[in-house]
């Protein structure tokens, strides 16, 4: 997989946040840190962003929410959870599909290491 600076200054905020507090806390403890860190690494992002899907030719504003979209290129989903489960990649991929963007990172804060609890994805 090719090198992609987006995503690594995304993974050193994880890292950042990881080290700072590591495991044992809930998701938004973990969502609310990393804005925080992006914040200050001058990363653009937007939080929580309202996603519309199209379904049987009907578009459904605000069907979901996207934990983050970075540079509008990077969807990141945020997880606190014992193990990543295939739901959670599912979760991820399906993201990618609807919001059409190229990018995603599936990061779980609970694992010992937070490479052990990295995913990247490309569309």
């Amino acid at each position: 997989m090719q090198r992609d600076p987006l995503t690594e200054r995304v993974i050193a905020c994880a890292i950042e946040v990881h080290r700072e507090l590591g495991p044992g806390l809930l998701e938004s403890a973990y969502a609310e840190c990393l804005a925080e860190e992006l914040s200050r690494s001058g990363v653009r992002f937007q939080r929580e962003r309202l996603q519309a899907v199209r379904y049987k030719g009907t578009r459904l504003a605000a069907a979901y929410r996207l934990d983050f979209v970075v540079e509008e290129r990077v969807v990141v989903e945020v997880k606190a959870v014992e193990r990543l489960a295939d739901v959670h990649v599912a979760q991820v991929l399906t993201y990618l599909r609807l919001s059409g963007l190229p990018v995603g990172l599936l990061i779980n804060f609970h694992a010992s290491k937070l490479v052990e609890g990295l995913k990247r994805f490309v569309r």
